[in-house]
């Protein structure tokens, strides 16, 4: 199986660096550009259409090696496509909310019925929490693609990891799905490392954060609750840390959670004066931590309970501390406002 592991993510890497180029150009052709502007962070139009790559090189080779083997994965994927192709149509015409959630519910929904799901209560409870969970955190990882190689460097790092503890846990299917994942990520970062030449768009970003999310559940579904807990809030560490920060700090403002801005964890570490090349290289090291604490749970190297505390601690210190970055600008005062005079009738 380890050769089956390295075939489908060497395969996922070439496959991913190969097509990305020629996708690139039909985007152009095709005027499939994002456009600096708004809460917009980049400042040159960039195409889309990257998350194609990602998809095909993460579901080719796993198919190839696996077949229909395993109905988990098959659903999995198939689910994550769809949702993939709600990107893509997301990424030319912008969907509705509703619309969105509602697709994305019935994926989760289908991926739920295949087997896959939290068990938090081993009651009925647990598949509805399953499906809002996977909608939370697929929608979570697509906001942490907000600025060049910061999600194909999270996706990379979190894959990777979430791919070792699969092999510990005798997931070895698991681990040829995470392996190319992990490696069609790498693959896309040699053309959306900054400055990117090409985005992932909601494609791949929503396809990267419903395959990660489902592969944690399966890992640790039958598990104690903390074991459960803990395993689901550290692999998406990243992405809840960012969706934290984000809330918090609207409310604070009296903004709306759900309005764009450049607020996110990555404008943050900007703001702060690391580079652009600098901060994805900072996420993938943040990313690493629970990953490395996760994969030593899984090796019994220390009680997951420890290790949900380091990781709880370090998240509050990070959340606590980048609050403290200016990311709004001022209130203009009442005095500088313009003046209305009355019209003279």
């Amino acid at each position: 199986m380890n050769g089956a592991i390295t075939l489908a993510a060497a395969a996922a890497c070439l496959l991913s660096a190969a097509i990305a180029p020629p996708l690139r150009r039909l985007a152009l052709r095709w005027d499939l550009t994002d456009r600096p502007g708004g809460h917009k962070a980049h400042h040159h139009p960039t195409p889309y259409l990257g998350g194609i790559a990602i998809v095909l090189s993460t579901v080719v080779p796993t198919a190839v090696v696996l077949g229909l083997s395993d109905r988990r994965i098959t659903v999995i994927l198939l689910a994550a496509t769809a949702v993939a192709a709600l990107g893509l149509i997301d990424d030319v015409a912008s969907l509705p909310v509703v619309t969105r959630l509602t697709v994305e519910s019935v994926a989760a929904g289908g991926v739920v019925l295949s087997g896959v799901h939290i068990t938090l209560t081993q009651t009925w409870v647990d598949k509805p929490i399953t499906v809002m969970w996977i909608v939370l955190m697929t929608n979570s990882f697509n906001l942490l693609d907000n600025m060049d190689g910061a999600l194909g460097t999270v996706g990379t790092v979190t894959a990777a990891f979430l791919g070792g503890a699969a092999l510990v846990n005798s997931q070895q299917s698991f681990a040829v799905l995470l392996g190319a994942l992990a490696f069609a990520c790498l693959g896309f970062l040699a053309h959306n490392w900054p400055p990117a030449k090409i985005f992932m768009g909601d494609t791949g970003s929503l396809f990267i954060g419903f395959v990660l999310t489902c592969s944690a559940i399966v890992l640790v579904a039958g598990q104690s609750v903390v074991m459960t807990v803990a395993g689901l809030l550290l692999w998406t560490f990243v992405a809840v840390v960012d969706t934290v920060v984000v809330l918090v700090s609207r409310i604070r403002a009296g903004r709306s959670p759900l309005s764009g801005g450049t607020d996110h964890v990555s404008h943050r570490l900007r703001r702060v004066g690391l580079g652009a090349r600098t901060v994805p290289a900072t996420l993938g090291m943040i990313t690493a931590l629970p990953g490395a604490l996760c994969l030593a749970v899984a090796l019994s190297w220390i009680p997951p309970l420890t290790a949900a505390i380091v990781v709880g601690g370090i998240a509050t210190i990070l959340i606590s501390l980048l609050q403290g970055v200016s990311v709004y600008p001022p209130a203009q005062p009442l005095e500088n406002l313009p003046k209305i005079t009355e019209r003279r009738r």
